[in-house]
């Protein structure tokens, strides 16, 4: 199919932006890699388009003592190759790299995937587990949201009308700090069934776990110190959250969330093969 007719805008700058998606109509669009195939199949007939891919605002990569600020614009194939600072170090390529497939990650953007929001994908869970806080401007000005309560559910986000995504703010780690991942799919460079992030950093005091896909929002346990040394318990944290209603989804929960705790351990993060 063919995309609905629609106006094109391609402002040079975030203000230019904003003002322009203060129509209630328009869309901003970065990579495209989710607004491409909705306007092809006409989920999404917007009245504009308004392009945010060279805005470079967009593009930046801002070191501070305490973190890294993105630029939401930023694509997944820089992250994975290196071609941006990581204060991880090294988690984030591996997520990066583990995102559907090359072509896809020449074009799809970092901030594109928060503001998309799919709970399969792999940066809000992953992001959510590393305490990663989002950069939004808008028509009032600028804010910041931690990821899980920017996303509200599937494909649903606590955007504003004329806000768009500015940024992505991933905290530093120390030297000791260590990163779990694992994801399911049926194969890889697919949307995941379940996914986990794990991040321990022990000069910080952080034990953070955040579960993905199973739900229409990431489930994110902030002091996770007790699942993550003593996975026995894993069971009993996943009943709490009421996420043992469907035994055969549980199974698949524990077992990502296992995988991803064990990963710690030797310090292997892996790629999202399938489980």
């Amino acid at each position: 199919m063919k995309a609905a007719r629609f106006d094109y805008l391609r402002p040079v700058d975030c203000a230019g932006a904003i003002a322009a998606l203060e129509d209630a109509s328009a869309r901003p669009m970065a990579g495209g890699q989710s607004l491409g195939p909705m306007l092809n199949l006409r989920l999404s007939r917007p009245g504009c388009v308004v392009d945010i891919s060279r805005l470079p605002e967009l593009r930046r990569v801002e070191e501070r003592p305490d973190g890294i600020l993105y630029g939401a614009g930023l694509t997944h194939a820089e992250f994975e190759d290196g071609a941006v600072a990581d204060p991880t170090p090294g988690f984030l390529a591996r997520i990066a790299h583990g995102i559907a497939y090359r072509a896809v990650r020449n074009r799809g953007t970092i901030g594109g995937s928060l503001a998309h929001a799919d709970p399969a994908a792999d940066w809000p869970t992953t992001l959510a587990a590393l305490g990663a806080r989002v950069h939004l401007a808008g028509p009032a000005g600028t804010r910041e949201l931690p990821v899980e309560a920017f996303i509200l559910g599937a494909f649903e986000t606590a955007l504003a009308p004329g806000e768009i995504i500015a940024g992505i703010f991933v905290p530093r780690r120390s030297a000791r700090a260590r990163f779990g991942y694992r994801k399911s799919c049926r194969k890889v460079g697919e949307f995941a069934e379940a996914m986990c992030a794990v991040l321990v950093d022990p000069e910080g005091d952080v034990q953070r776990l955040a579960i993905g896909a199973t739900e229409a929002r990431q489930l994110v346990i902030a002091e996770a110190g007790t699942a993550i040394n003593s996975p026995e318990v894993v069971d009993d944290i996943l009943r709490a959250a009421g996420l043992a209603a469907d035994p055969a989804t549980f199974r698949l929960r524990r077992e990502v969330v296992r995988q991803a705790i064990a990963a710690l351990a030797t310090k292997s993060q892996p790629e999202g093969q399938p489980a």
